[in-house]
């Protein structure tokens, strides 16, 4: 592994990504990606008790599903990387025991995605694993009254919030040779802009995305029309377009080759206001659609930001401001 200026590393191995998976809420499955969402849920609760064991339920089949396209069985696999936003990451907790794979969990809020993809990319790179299952998921019931009120209190939202996404996505990095490879990673520094109001996710995590995008750019000498695309995970509309101001500050146009997965995955900004926010929106977005078009070679060289907001119950109910991080990997058509 080679680093590149102070906070980018590349990978000198190839780190495939042999399988993906995603499935999706059936508000997801009508919004901009639904020719790509092929599954999807009709029960939140997946036939269980509450919307927790549903979300369980979720992620098993969405890691069963990527093991299954990547030609793998768990005994394949040397280690599976997972996380959500439960209270501590117990619904891929749950999904690790039935799993039987060896487990170590990363909670990294909406930026577990790349956190996880980073991690295990190293972990390939290191040359002590050939097959390494990563996912992510987040579900509107469940993180809803956790960290903001519950479902029954039907308060009115912010013009500024968004809408969490019931969605997960799993990826198999694998030694053995697939058409999508992961080539660079850069993990973010915790920012923190002073922001308190829990609705309003796009303004505090749009100074993680800014800081680590500006770190990458400059770590690689490169700028935003190198890359055919260039995803964040859960800005919103409102928190991508204060990134595209702050990284224009410094002479990074994002120009068109620019998306949000939380300003694009819904349709209609009437009802979902900002978008979507949650763990599993870059992830669902990233593994259905960003991929299939690395895999087609419309895009041949992508980076994918996930932003995550670091705060707790706790830490909102006695007055903190929300710390925000992002991680970024560059995926490339092989």
């Amino acid at each position: 592994m080679k680093r590149v200026g102070d906070f980018t590393y590349e990978l000198e191995k190839k780190c495939y990504i042999t399988g993906k998976s995603v499935l999706v809420g059936e508000k997801e499955k009508t919004g901009t990606f639904k020719k790509y969402f092929c599954d999807s849920v009709t029960d939140d609760k997946m036939g269980e008790k509450t919307f927790e064991k549903g979300e369980r339920r979720m992620l098993f089949e969405i890691d069963k599903m990527a093991l299954k396209d990547a030609g793998l069985k768990s005994s394949d696999v040397s280690l599976y990387l997972g996380g959500d936003l439960m209270n501590q990451i117990v619904t891929s907790n749950f999904v690790a025991e039935k799993l039987q794979i060896p487990f170590v969990g990363i909670y990294s809020a909406c930026s577990t995605l790349t956190a996880s993809l980073g991690v295990g990319a190293m972990l390939i790179e290191s040359g002590g694993f050939e097959n390494i299952l990563c996912s992510t998921i987040s579900h509107f019931s469940s993180a809803e009254r956790q960290y903001r009120y519950p479902l029954e209190f039907g308060n009115q939202r912010q013009c500024y919030s968004q809408w969490t996404v019931t969605a997960g996505g799993a990826f198999v990095l694998s030694t053995n040779k697939s058409n999508i490879i992961i080539t660079k990673i850069c993990f973010g520094k915790v920012q923190d802009y002073g922001v308190i109001d829990i609705a309003n996710m796009g303004a505090a995590m749009a100074p993680a995305a800014y800081d680590t995008l500006k770190n990458f750019f400059t770590d690689t000498n490169t700028e935003p029309k190198d890359y055919d695309m260039i995803v964040s995970g859960d800005l919103g509309k409102l928190g991508s377009d204060i990134l595209r101001d702050m990284l224009l500050k410094d002479g990074f146009d994002l120009g068109q080759n620019y998306m949000d997965c939380g300003h694009s995955i819904y349709l209609f900004e009437e009802e979902s206001y900002q978008g979507g926010s949650g763990a599993g929106c870059s992830a669902s977005v990233v593994s259905a659609y960003i991929l299939e078009k690395v895999k087609q070679g419309v895009f041949k060289k992508v980076l994918v930001v996930a932003t995550g907001a670091l705060m707790s119950t706790v830490t909102n109910q006695q007055g903190d401001s929300i710390p925000c991080v992002a991680h970024l990997v560059q995926i490339e058509k092989v």
